[in-house]
């Protein structure tokens, strides 16, 4: 038999989010509604809302922008090239922005590596704790979020990263 997972939802202005954890407290994931990749509550996962107080109160202080560095228990498990992708995500400050090759080179990967760098960052399971949203095309502009380009906005926008004249996202056709 597996580790129990344990879940609970938060309220958001970017709508609810389901975080999980192992039952020491250690989130594993936090995931929107409609993500990419996203996880959905399964059947033998233990409901435990205090579980996630802290976390509760920290996204609370986050989207009323008067915190700007988590400090909560996580583990996320990926692959060493993952795990060193997503080391440096955590080392983007609070509105600030960076790049997708920039990524590649804080860890020491080779330009060519840029598209790999954009799937570990797409595989973070720890959106918004993780600050994924913080990596922006080369040219500046809003490529990728599991979450989608619309709650990237508004993440960069609380944080102050994204002026009002920014460019829109692309739209595919």
């Amino acid at each position: 038999m597996g580790v129990t997972v344990h879940w609970g939802r938060v309220d958001s202005p970017l709508g609810p989010l389901l975080l999980t954890a192992d039952p020491d407290g250690v989130l594993t994931s936090l995931s929107m509604s409609g993500q990419r990749g996203g996880r959905e509550v399964r059947d033998g996962w233990r409901h435990d809302p205090e579980l996630f107080r802290a976390a509760e109160e920290q996204l609370g202080a986050y989207f009323a922008g008067e915190l700007t560095e988590f400090r909560l228990p996580w583990r996320a498990h990926g692959t060493a090239f993952r795990e060193r992708v997503w080391d440096a995500l955590d080392a983007v400050p609070y509105g600030a922005t960076t790049s997708y090759g920039e990524i590649a080179a804080r860890i020491g990967a080779p330009r060519a590596a840029v598209r790999a760098v954009g799937g570990a960052i797409g595989a973070n399971p720890l959106l918004v704790l993780r600050p994924c949203h913080r990596v922006i095309g080369a040219d500046g502009t809003l490529t990728g979020y599991a979450g989608g380009l619309e709650r990237k906005r508004r993440l960069l926008g609380l944080e102050g990263a994204l002026s009002p004249t920014a460019p829109r996202p692309a739209t595919l056709p």
